[in-house]
């Protein structure tokens, strides 16, 4: 098990301040926006750079200031850091004994599919077949725990789903991992817990589940894809059949089912919750309004529409094309009760 237990870290106009609990069967991932400090947090586990203050305890054994060589990490970064003048044997060789090379280089290249690369040159490689050649190299030591610092950012759609596929399954040979990444759909694909990083602090930890269906902050709701995001005050509602009324202003409130709590806060929905048409909806919470802006999805369009606040809706092609929604059309929205989150501010 790893602890990081209150490590600080100056870095120049910005600090760090971090705890988190890696256990036995974890793939945690730590996701974040670029710049908060993701990588340093993987380079103090490892050893090359030392917090300011604080403790990293592996198995409650002290490894704070414990030299890189002792530690067993293996470190994979994003550009992979591969050897130009070695061949990919002699990369994923590195580091290993002559006598035990041979066969663990055979066995480690066709665990990740690079077994037919092992004589080519880092420069003839693609990114995903690069990134494979980095995995081999940091798990021929058996680190104990496998440090991931953006390994699919760089990769095209295909490589970056193969690459996920090998990682899922080297965490099910008993790989414990820390990934740091900045895509939200990246932690949902391969962490069994997930921490959200915010300006040097975690926000939240918890499952993928529980972080993505349950945002404790705006920065978090909307870093986890809640595309729509209203500052506003929740009171308990007079009319409407439901709980809570949220206000975003004068002209717009939306009802919502859980009104246990009152106050100043965050109304955040998903565009995917958001219902267009050409009529009114009988239901609370419908709105008409008009788009003003539609943008390719992967699942249809998202519609910009404005309804005194701007609402993001999530359409799928053939309603599209049914209700022949363009720019300018008029609609009507509806946003369901149960799949609206209020978060207290």
């Amino acid at each position: 098990m790893l602890h990081v237990d209150n490590v600080k870290k100056r870095l120049d106009d910005f600090e760090l301040n971090i705890s988190f609990t890696v256990e036995k069967g974890d793939y945690f991932v730590l996701l974040g926006p670029s710049g908060v400090g993701k990588t340093v947090v993987l380079e103090m586990i490892a050893g090359l750079t030392s917090p300011d203050t604080g403790k990293i305890t592996w198995d409650e054994t002290d490894i704070t200031r414990q030299k890189i060589q002792y530690r067993n990490m293996g470190l994979v970064y994003q550009d992979q850091a591969l050897f130009p003048h070695m061949s990919v044997e002699r990369n994923i060789a590195y580091g290993l004994s002559n006598d035990s090379s041979q066969d663990r280089v055979a066995q480690l290249a066709k665990s990740v599919g690079v077994n037919h690369l092992l004589h080519r040159y880092p420069g003839t490689l693609s990114g995903g077949e690069s990134q494979r050649v980095a995995l081999a190299r940091a798990l021929a030591t058996e680190p104990r725990c496998l440090l991931l610092d953006e390994p699919l950012s760089a990769l095209d759609a295909e490589s970056r789903t193969d690459l996920q596929a090998l990682l899922r399954s080297l965490h099910r040979k008993g790989h414990i991992v820390i990934h740091v990444t900045h895509e939200y759909k990246e932690a949902m694909a391969l962490a069994t817990r997930v921490g959200i990083i915010e300006q040097g602090k975690i926000n939240q930890i918890g499952t993928p589940d529980d972080v993505f269906h349950n945002p404790k902050s705006a920065f978090v709701a909307r870093f986890v894809g809640f595309h729509n995001c209203f500052q506003g005050r929740m009171v308990a509602a007079r009319h409407g059949g439901c709980a809570g009324l949220f206000n975003v202003n004068e002209d717009t409130s939306f009802n919502v089912s859980d009104g246990s709590m009152e106050g100043k806060g965050f109304l955040v929905f998903r565009s995917e919750d958001v219902i267009i048409g050409d009529t009114p909806m009988n239901d609370s919470n419908c709105f008409d309004g008009t788009v003003i802006d539609i943008a390719p999805a992967r699942l249809g369009s998202e519609l910009t529409v404005d309804i005194g606040i701007r609402v993001i809706a999530l359409v799928p092609s053939d309603s599209m094309d049914l209700l022949d929604l363009k720019y300018g059309a008029r609609v009507w929205i509806n946003v369901k009760p149960d799949t609206l989150r209020f978060i207290q501010r």
